[in-house]
């Protein structure tokens, strides 16, 4: 990688900011208050579950569990459309998808010349970085400085833009991503706070590791979730008709690898083969040794059923981990050059994921629904001075553009519609703290096949209604029903429940001037 300092031009226009002294946040508001540096962290698909410091069934990630013991970790944080590009816009604007309009990946591109939070911090004197993936199809714009992975970006020898010039850099990307943004923060501007964007690949499809942990799970069975073989009984055709299960979507060689080297060079236009070929000759090597394991298996197993369900899942879940072994790793090495260069007591970091994901529940991967493993998302924060713990409040990915914006004391637009969660951060307890989440996805027809759907929940309830092409409601008590097995929509026992919810959800879309509810009028 060249130097950045011959790369890298920064805004100077306008006054400096001079940043006060004071230690914490929570001082009067009278006081001058340090402006904290930003180090926002994303992963691609990484779903709470897999971070030991949400569960410790599966796998171990002490420098995400560091993050966590040094700050708080949300534990009721949820996305607004739970589907990469459209997430990625409600985060970076404040808004739900309606006011942002970036729908779905297939047919939007990204309004950049819209109001986002990097823009507003450079008008506060930050300077601003991008790092990593956008996936926003659009080029960024308010950011000082930004290298992006072209779309998904690939696992080896990765192509970047760097600010418009085309490049190609040597390596794994997580670590490659890692490289630049701590080079990034070598030479910046240290007379300015600045606020990097950090945005990893990993653990996207089709979870391809790093060289190093090639197979250090082959020999891990890992326990089977107890939906895996769900029938679906009781809900609509919605989660019948997707195309994002374990057994029939995951396919033998672009997500299992069931491949050998002389099969993939006998078709070299099998997607498998085009990321394989960018590999180093001896990652090639040990790729061949590891997985020719796999392959014995597969090919000498005569699985069928469940039990080739069951494998298919073991498979799966080894290569996702591993993918995420790598990411904790480099956070430690970010977080380490943060301490060693005096940084990290005066920087506040968050970590998060586009969205949730299916690892196995309901027989699935991917994400896009509104069940609790694809809406949810892992966040934790590190506030220098803040709480430590857990934040049990109702929190979306709306809510980090008005956050960052209060912690660097510049004022929040009011069309912004999320929250700021710094009260929560200091340990507060709002008396007005929402008591419901608004949901909306929009891309229906395309890949996986996930109908169309809005919905609300609250701290027990979830009510889904799947429009566009069929009409289907959907209602869980979360409370009795955790895996969402049973739905209670229509029984006459749960009548002033559905009305309530129907209210709430109403009540939303107006809030949020969603346009569908005024088609679909939840208040009939």
């Amino acid at each position: 990688m060249n130097s950045l300092p011959t790369k890298i031009f920064y805004s100077l226009t306008g006054a400096t900011l001079v940043a006060s002294m004071l230690s914490c946040v929570s001082q009067k508001k009278s006081g001058e208050r340090k402006q904290y540096n930003i180090v926002y962290i994303m992963t691609d698909d990484h779903t709470a579950q897999m971070m030991s410091c949400y569960d410790r069934r599966y796998m171990e990630t002490p420098n995400l569990d560091r993050i966590a013991a040094d700050g708080v970790r949300f534990t009721n944080s949820f996305v607004a459309n739970s589907l990469s590009g459209p997430s990625r816009a409600c985060m970076i604007t404040g808004k739900h998808s309606c006011a942002n309009k970036f729908y779905d990946n297939s047919t939007c591109v990204f309004d950049s010349s819209q109001q986002t939070f990097p823009k507003l911090l450079q008008r506060a004197g930050y300077q601003t970085a991008l790092v990593g993936k956008w996936h926003l199809e659009s080029m960024p714009s308010g950011f000082d400085y930004w290298e992006i992975l072209p779309g998904q970006g690939d696992y080896y020898n990765p192509d970047f833009n760097e600010n418009g010039k085309q490049i190609v850099e040597q390596g794994y990307t997580t670590d490659v991503i890692t490289d630049k943004a701590i080079e990034y923060l070598e030479h910046r501007d240290k007379s300015k706070p600045f606020c990097m964007m950090y945005h990893q690949k990993a653990p996207h499809r089709n979870w391809m590791p790093a060289p190093r942990h090639l197979g250090m799970f082959n020999n891990t069975v890992f326990p089977e979730p107890a939906t895996l073989f769900d029938t679906y009984e009781g809900r609509g055709s919605a989660a019948i008709e997707q195309d994002m299960s374990i057994e029939h979507t995951l396919t033998n060689d672009w997500d299992l690898k069931l491949l050998t080297r002389e099969e993939m060079l006998k078709d070299t236009t099998n997607r498998l083969y085009q990321v394989y070929k960018r590999m180093p000759a001896d990652v090639q090597d040990k790729w061949d040794s590891v997985y020719a394991q796999r392959i014995s298996e597969y090919r000498s197993g005569n699985l069928r059923g469940k039990e080739l369900i069951s494998w298919k899942y073991q498979q799966y879940m080894r290569d996702y981990l591993a993918t995420i072994v790598a990411v904790d790793e480099n956070i430690g090495r970010l977080l380490g050059y943060l301490e060693k260069n005096g940084e990290l007591d005066n920087t506040i970091i968050i970590y998060t994921s586009d969205q949730g994901f299916f690892l196995g529940e309901h027989g699935w991967f991917d994400k896009r629904f509104m069940y609790e493993e694809s809406f949810r998302t892992p966040l934790l924060m590190r506030l220098p001075g803040g709480k430590k713990g857990d934040i049990p409040q109702l929190v979306q990915n709306i809510d980090y553009a008005p956050t960052f914006l209060e912690l660097a004391g510049a004022p929040i637009p009011a069309d912004i519609q999320g929250e700021s969660l710094l009260p929560l951060l200091k340990g507060e307890r709002p008396e007005n703290w929402r008591n419901s989440l608004y949901y909306h996805y929009y891309e229906y027809p395309a890949e996986h096949s996930v109908k169309r759907h809005y919905g609300v929940r609250d701290d027990r309830y979830k009510l889904i209604h799947f429009y566009n092409d069929i009409d289907v409601w959907e209602l869980y008590d979360l409370q009795e029903d955790p895996h969402e097995m049973n739905n209670l929509y229509g029984k006459p026992s749960y009548e002033a429940v559905m009305k309530r919810m129907r209210d709430e959800l109403y009540k939303l879309q107006k809030q949020y001037d969603d346009p569908v509810g005024i088609r679909f009028n939840v208040s009939d």
